[in-house]
C-alpha cells in the first residue's frame, strides 16, 4: 500500500511539474510599418512610422510597457481638397499599453488551431504624440486664406493595439524571439494631428482627429524567469 500512494505520489508531482514552463519577464522590440491618417482632411493617405517597444510580462499572456514610434502620418492634397489642404506631420509618440492574449481565457492544450490563436492579443494604452508639421499648406492658393493651427504641439493619445505574437522556441524550450503583427489605432485629444484647427462652420471641425498603424516587427524575451501554471506549447 505504501508502495502505491508513493508512486501515485511522484505521478502527481511529475504531471504538475509537466504542465508548468518557464518564461522570461522582459520583452524587448522593434519593427515598421504604415500609417494610415483619418483627420478632417478628406484624403486620408499613407506615410512611414517606425516604433520600439519594452513590455513587462506579468504572466505569459498579460503585459505592461512602454512605447515610442517615429515617422510621418500623410493627408489632405491641394489639387483635389475642397479647400487646397494639404499636410506631413513628421510625429513622435511615447506611450504606456497594457496587453492580454487570449490564452489567458481559452483551453489550448490539445488543440492546434488554439494553440496558435492563444497568442492573439488586445491592448489599450495612453500617453503623448508630438506633432512637428514638415510640411502643411497655411494658405489656400485660389483665396489666400490663412488657415489657423500650430506648426508644433502635443496631444494626449489613446492607443488601441490588436495583434499576435508567432514564438520561436529557445534550445531548452523557453519562447525567446517572436514575429510580431499589430494593428494599432490611435485616437488623439487636441487638433494638432493634421496641424489644422479651424472651427468655422464650413470646415466642421468636430470629430477627434484618428490615424491607425499597421507593423510588423520582432519581440526578444530575456530577463528573469517566470514559472507559468500551464504548458505554454
Amino acid at each position: 500500500m505504501k508502495r502505491v500512494s508513493a508512486s501515485l505520489f511522484a505521478m502527481l508531482i511529475s504531471l504538475t511539474a509537466f504542465s508548468q514552463s518557464n518564461f522570461q519577464k522582459l520583452n524587448l522590440g522593434a519593427g515598421v510599418g504604415s500609417t494610415h491618417s483619418f483627420t478632417d482632411l478628406q484624403k486620408h493617405d499613407f506615410g512611414w512610422a517606425g516604433y520600439g517597444t519594452l513590455d513587462y510580462y506579468f504572466t505569459p499572456f498579460f503585459s505592461i510597457g512602454g512605447e515610442i514610434q517615429k515617422g510621418e502620418i500623410v493627408g489632405g492634397d491641394i489639387n483635389t481638397d475642397p479647400y487646397e489642404r494639404q499636410f506631413i506631420n513628421s510625429y513622435a509618440t511615447a506611450t504606456v499599453n497594457g496587453k492580454i492574449a487570449l490564452g489567458a481565457f481559452i483551453n489550448y492544450d490539445r488543440n492546434s488551431f488554439s494553440n496558435v490563436i492563444k497568442d492573439l492579443y488586445f491592448g489599450a494604452g495612453a500617453g503623448v504624440v508630438h506633432n512637428r508639421m514638415k510640411s502643411v499648406v497655411r494658405y489656400q492658393p485660389s483665396t489666400g486664406y490663412k488657415f489657423p493651427g500650430l506648426d508644433t504641439s502635443n496631444d494626449i493619445v489613446f492607443p488601441v493595439n490588436l495583434g499576435i505574437n508567432f514564438y520561436f522556441r529557445s534550445y531548452n524550450g523557453i519562447p525567446k524571439v517572436a514575429l510580431n503583427v499589430n494593428v494599432q489605432s490611435n485616437v488623439t485629444i487636441g487638433e494638432g494631428l493634421d496641424g489644422y484647427n479651424d472651427s468655422s462652420v464650413r470646415f466642421k471641425n468636430t470629430n477627434p482627429d484618428i490615424y491607425n498603424f499597421y507593423s510588423i516587427g520582432l519581440r526578444y524575451h530575456f530577463g528573469p524567469i517566470g514559472i507559468s501554471k500551464r504548458n505554454l506549447y
